[in-house]
């Protein structure tokens, strides 16, 4: 284990339960309790419940909080209404990506920023270093909350009948703010998801996160790691920082172009991905089937006629429609569907076509 490792809140409880244990983001998290393959098909079938507690948050308040995330932010926030949530990067001038985040409007002078854990130290050094000349007051919450993610077709049933949180009335990416004795901490729940399923998300103090660990623990609620996290996402087509997104794979390349508003006002890395989408980027995210059941990974390289053309970024034998697929960023010209390349696997070629990248039909209740 690594000894710069932080755990979280339920740490002991995964531990308590026998989960496979791994160091993740900075954080020791459980990757599985029982198996990949079964934790997948609850949340797909079912419900289950992943402790998300690494994940990192900032409070941006003050009178120029809209116009400071509109800076740093490559979606618009000057439309949302309290209540609401969008998803959007925080871009280098190059129009790489510092991260992808969750931006939840709190009132017209709060907003509330969800990082990824891996990014939690450069994203707040980042975040502040661009505050210069803002009125903005900012707070680096990372460790005040806990959270759980509840996911799957169940969901809201077991928000409701489980945990007696009341959220039926919450539509596709907005939240609201609850208060949950003992805590003062307020306490947040929203409805967005990562897998692709229908879900919430619960920010609260640890101590009321542990209460609801264990009453969904004895309620039959199946706990999920952080591996069908990923395989989870990966079939819906959802992009993971550090592999569909990084200071080298901006937003455009990564077909996620829809989340940057280029019509609004300037903001950190609109001139290079403005520049980008006119010209179109010279690699792009696509897709990959095979036609064979060996596994693509990540680094894995894409050929065309036998001359590399780029590789894999992240790569399953998915468990929902026992397929080997893969996303991979190519160069352009390579991109378009039903293109036929290969793959190198280890000693091996393997033959693949371009499709879709989302693998799986999502299944979000709008």
């Amino acid at each position: 284990m690594e000894q710069t490792s932080k755990q979280t809140c339920l740490y002991d409880k995964h531990v308590a339960q026998g989960a496979l244990m791994s160091p993740f983001g900075g954080f020791i998290m459980p990757i599985q309790y029982t198996n990949i393959v079964d934790e997948h098909q609850a949340v797909r079938q079912q419900c289950g419940v992943f402790d998300v507690s690494h994940m990192g948050e900032v409070l941006v308040s003050g009178t120029d909080a809209e116009r400071f995330v509109n800076h740093i932010f490559t979606n618009d926030v000057r439309p949302m209404v309290a209540g609401k949530i969008l998803y959007g990067m925080m871009c280098y001038p190059t129009g790489g990506c510092v991260d992808d985040l969750l931006v939840y409007k709190m009132a017209a002078d709060r907003f509330f920023l969800v990082i990824n854990a891996a990014n939690i130290d450069k994203d707040w050094a980042w975040i502040q270093e661009q505050a210069a000349g803002f009125n903005v007051s900012l707070e680096h919450q990372s460790d005040d909350y806990g959270q759980l993610a509840i996911q799957g077709p169940q969901a809201e049933t077991v928000m409701e009948e489980i945990l007696g949180l009341q959220c039926r009335e919450l539509a596709f990416y907005t939240f609201k703010t609850l208060h949950t004795p003992p805590s003062s901490l307020h306490t947040l729940v929203s409805r967005t998801g990562y897998t692709g399923e229908d879900g919430f998300e619960i920010y609260a103090s640890p101590s009321y996160i542990r209460q609801c660990w264990d009453k969904l623990m004895a309620a039959g609620v199946k706990p999920c790691g952080l591996g069908c996290r990923d395989t989870l996402r990966f079939e819906v087509g959802l992009p993971l920082y550090g592999d569909e997104l990084s200071p080298d794979i901006t937003p455009i390349m990564a077909g996620l172009g829809s989340f940057v508003k280029l019509d609004k006002d300037n903001f950190i890395g609109r001139e290079a991905l403005a520049r980008q989408k006119a010209e179109g980027p010279a690699r792009k995210l696509v897709g990959i089937e095979l036609s064979d059941k060996a596994i693509p990974r990540h680094g894995y390289t894409v050929l065309k006629d036998g001359q590399p053309i780029g590789e894999v970024t992240t790569g399953y034998h998915t468990i929902s429609t026992d397929k080997s697929v893969c996303m991979a960023l190519v160069d352009a010209q390579y991109a378009a569907l039903g293109t036929e390349v290969e793959i190198q696997i280890r000693k091996k070629v393997f033959a693949g076509c371009v499709v879709k990248k989302q693998f799986y039909q999502k299944n979000y209740k709008h």
